[in-house]
Formats: structure tokens, sequence, C-alpha cells
């Protein structure tokens, strides 16, 4: 696997090396052992999420926080979404950046979110299946986040407004200003 530096500190996109024939294609998803020695990170993951969404959901910005933080490795088993993490560690030098990429089953690409950082989802495909990995086991009381259009963030999430679809609690998280991470 190749190993891709993002403009924020300590996130990655994972490229596998696929082998192909005429009969379909083998590729090692993750290796932990190569995934450290490249990156100098944690790559030990206790708990694996799977979620189904149509085109215009929009989820995020989320994250654990504290002792329960979490690090995903993340990638889309089904359609297009446009994946984003937001660097939410006061003392990163890219502190209240964002980085996005496309993630397909097509080019099979990753994204690893280190803990301390936002995270979400756009789904530009008519579904989407979602797949994330985390290094930590979910605690509710530890729930972080940044409403989706914060205009400090200012993500482009690859959608027109009057489709975005959101759930309840995503429609009333606080802003980036009131640092509820």
């Amino acid at each position: 696997m190749k190993i891709k530096e993002t403009p924020l500190k300590d996130c990655y996109i994972i490229e596998p090396t696929v082998f192909e024939d005429d009969r379909g294609y083998f590729y090692e998803k993750f290796n932990e052992k190569r995934f450290e020695e490249l990156t100098g990170m944690n790559g030990h993951f206790v708990q694996d999420n799977i979620s189904k969404s149509s085109y215009g959901v929009l989820r995020g910005v989320h994250l654990q926080k504290g002792e329960h933080a979490q690090a995903k490795l993340v990638s889309c088993l089904e359609g297009r979404v446009f994946d984003v993490a937001v660097d939410l560690r006061e003392d990163s030098p890219t502190f209240g950046k964002w980085f996005g990429v496309e993630l397909t089953p097509e080019n099979k690409l990753q994204l690893y979110v280190p803990r301390g950082f936002g995270h979400g989802f756009s789904v530009l495909s008519e579904t989407a299946i979602f797949s994330y990995k985390c290094d930590n086991f979910y605690n509710k009381e530890s729930e972080g986040s940044v409403i989706w259009n914060d205009p400090d963030l200012n993500i482009d999430w690859k959608l027109p407004l009057e489709v975005i679809q959101l759930s309840e609690k995503d429609k009333t998280l606080p802003k980036f200003s009131e640092r509820n991470f």
C-alpha cells in the first residue's frame, strides 16, 4: 500500500496495491504493521461500522473526544462519497483546516482520520455504503461536533444545497467558534 500525505497534519490517504487480471482483482485493504511503519501512527482498530445512505445525505461533522477519542480509517464500498476530515486539535499547525477526497469502490482509496479530527461525508451517488474502522469504542457522552455549514470552515460538500439531507441532530450542531470539541 501507498501512504499519501494530505495538507492536514497526521491525516493520510491510503492507496492499496491492486493485483488485477481477467478474473477480477485482489488487494490488501489494510496492514497494521505496514501502516505504522509508514506513518508512525497507531493502526490498531477495535470497532467496524457500516452505514448505507441515499443521494444528498450529509453526515457530520462528528468526533469523539477525551479518553474516548477515535481515529478512523474510512472507505466507500458502494457508490460515491465526498469524505471530509477537519483538524480540531488546537495545538496543531493545521487547526481549523479541512481536507476532502472522493472515495469510491473503483479508486479503492481510504482516508485515515486521526484522533482529534472531526469527520463527515456527503453521498454523491444514488446510494452509498460507507465503512469505517475505529481505534476506540464509541461513547455517547464523548460526542463532539461542528455544524456542517459553519462559515469559519466553509466546507464544500460537493452537493447542491437543495438536495442535502441531514439528521435532526446534525441540523442543530454547534458552530466551530463554540468549540464543542
